[in-house]
């Protein structure tokens, strides 16, 4: 699934008829400290197109109502646009059957929810999980808490300089306790684009099943589940131009069916009593309460958007973006850049000298260049780095190369101030 050796070359973005898109974008047109923005913190959240923010406009207006429940029309339409946005989803990462995508709020829950599920099913003491040293917190903690309850124990995958995983070290990490392999698809910090897809067939020679974080990888690249053998995936809306509060867990539905329910109350049941419940089917075994019916269609509204764009052209323009920003921050002096894989997503990380990256981040905001500062969720990368934190600029579909070289000749005005 890499970007790197397409076939096909987009030539000075015409193909993807950028303006257009970015007109889409109101946000981008806006100023910050009286500059226009630029936006390179895609990776904690990215902009919304006005056709998702226009579909949850117009299903408040027109179509709200609670979902499942309702005899009456406004139930029944609100029902239809939130199961066909499970399908949309579906089709997006070709699951083989909506039973198999669970709605959670996001990429943290959707972990959360498997730890709690699979943990309580399959992981007794002395259990393991293979975890990887670039993994966000959000793939850390649930397993301590786990750990810290069951007593499991948390095998970390190391990396080179280059922020690539050792495959080799990787392979010698299981055991006949290793219940799980726990992964990202793409480096929150590093953008270093993880080879999943091998990591996942060497794990199944062994009988263990793997889970994908996919939250940086969705947004900028084509995922086929089925293609990857992923036992589950999971990722966020508001990272792929959809609303936020809204994400998705996938998990084949041989696994999904062994799994106890996470949450209890209305909709995941079949039929309570005080003597014993019995559960719902899949996938609303896993959705107590109301869902956010409005943010599933943000959702597949976003889906579609990009879809219309096509994945591919995504990912090529944004490969051309990060190469052409690797070799302009390049020639900053003092410039140290952290992840340089040769399978590298659209994120880079980075520090100038002794310029701390809080500082460095604040002033560039006073140039209306909008970056991420801080550990990003990932100190256990950051001791392995020896460093306690990175500028980090990312990237999307509505970014340019005027707006990277704006972003270069920022760095080197506020270098200058040093």
């Amino acid at each position: 699934m890499a970007i790197l050796h397409y076939s096909f070359i987009i030539h000075n973005l015409k193909d993807m008829n950028l303006q257009k898109i970015r007109a889409d974008f109101p946000i981008l047109s806006r100023e910050v400290y009286g500059k226009p923005l630029v936006y390179f913190d895609n990776g904690a959240t990215t902009q919304k197109p006005r056709q998702v923010v226009d579909a949850i406009t117009d299903e408040y207006y027109s179509v709200n109502a609670n979902v499942h429940r309702g005899v009456h029309f406004l139930s029944q339409q609100a029902t239809e646009l939130h199961e066909a946005s499970r399908e949309t989803v579906r089709k997006f990462i070709n699951a083989g059957s909506t039973n198999e995508i669970i709605f959670t709020r996001g990429t943290t829950e959707s972990i959360n929810l498997f730890v709690s599920s699979f943990g309580e099913e399959f992981m007794q003491e002395g259990d393991e999980v293979i975890l990887s040293v670039m993994e966000h917190h959000s793939n850390i903690v649930p397993w301590q808490l786990l750990a810290a309850k069951r007593g499991i124990a948390i095998k970390v995958i190391p990396m080179n300089d280059r922020g690539e995983l050792l495959l080799d070290e990787y392979k010698q990490l299981f055991s006949e306790r290793t219940k799980i392999v726990s992964v990202a698809h793409v480096s929150n910090v590093l953008g270093t684009m993880n080879p999943v897809g091998e990591m996942i067939g060497y794990a199944h020679e062994q009988g263990v099943p793997v889970l994908v974080d996919g939250a940086q990888s969705i947004p900028h690249m084509p995922v086929d589940v089925r293609d990857l053998d992923a036992d589950f995936y999971v990722f966020s809306g508001h990272k792929v131009y959809g609303p936020t509060g809204v994400g998705v867990l996938y998990g084949k539905e041989e696994w999904l069916d062994k799994m106890p329910p996470y949450q209890g109350g209305g909709e995941m049941i079949q039929h309570v009593s005080f003597e014993r419940t019995t559960f719902n089917e899949l996938p609303f075994k896993f959705e107590a309460g109301t869902p956010d019916y409005i943010g599933t269609t943000g959702l597949a509204k976003a889906l579609d958007y990009v879809s219309a764009i096509g994945m591919e052209k995504i990912a090529a323009h944004e490969h051309e973006l990060t190469m052409y920003a690797m070799s302009r921050l390049k020639e900053i002096p003092g410039m140290r850049i952290f992840g340089e894989a040769q399978e590298k997503g659209s994120v880079i990380s980075f520090l100038v000298g002794d310029i701390h990256h809080f500082d460095m981040g604040t002033l560039l905001d006073r140039l209306g260049i909008a970056v991420r500062t801080g550990h990003h969720c990932a100190q256990p990368l950051m001791q392995r780095l020896g460093i306690e934190g990175t500028v980090r600029a990312s990237f999307g579909l509505y970014n340019t190369k005027e707006e990277i070289d704006i972003l270069a000749a920022g760095i080197e005005r506020v270098s200058k101030m040093f």
